[in-house]
């Protein structure tokens, strides 16, 4: 029996108002809207099914676990979600790729990541 990842779920203040940036973000639906805790619909890439979930008290300092993304345009992809509401942070490098840390509107971290681009 093998053990795989079929949801992550983000803790959050506002369940609605992350799903909403998330399934713009990741251009997909929302699948399920249970109040305080919403589900988003898989969207044509595939991968784990994303999920928010309303909680009391925010998690304090940097979040441990964070989505890796890459896309062909970084510098398009970035300007399309810091209209969406992220906020860049950084942007860093190693031979054969670049990639902006974002956050979403919680200030969960985030990275978009271009193979191939340098600075």
């Amino acid at each position: 029996m093998s053990l795989s990842i079929d949801m992550i779920t983000f803790d959050t203040g506002d369940a609605r108002k992350l799903a909403e940036f998330w399934s713009a973000a990741l251009n997909t639906t929302i699948q399920n809207d249970w109040g305080e805790f919403i589900v988003l619909a898989p969207n044509s890439e595939g991968g784990p099914a994303v999920a928010f979930q309303q909680v009391p008290d925010a998690t304090p300092g940097k979040n441990r676990v964070h989505f890796d993304t890459h896309v062909p345009d970084r510098k398009a992809e970035v300007a399309r979600l810091t209209e969406l509401g992220a906020t860049e942070v950084a942007v860093h490098s190693i031979p054969g790729l670049v990639w902006s840390v974002l956050a979403d509107p919680d200030g969960n971290q985030f990275c978009i990541g271009q193979a191939g681009e340098t600075l």
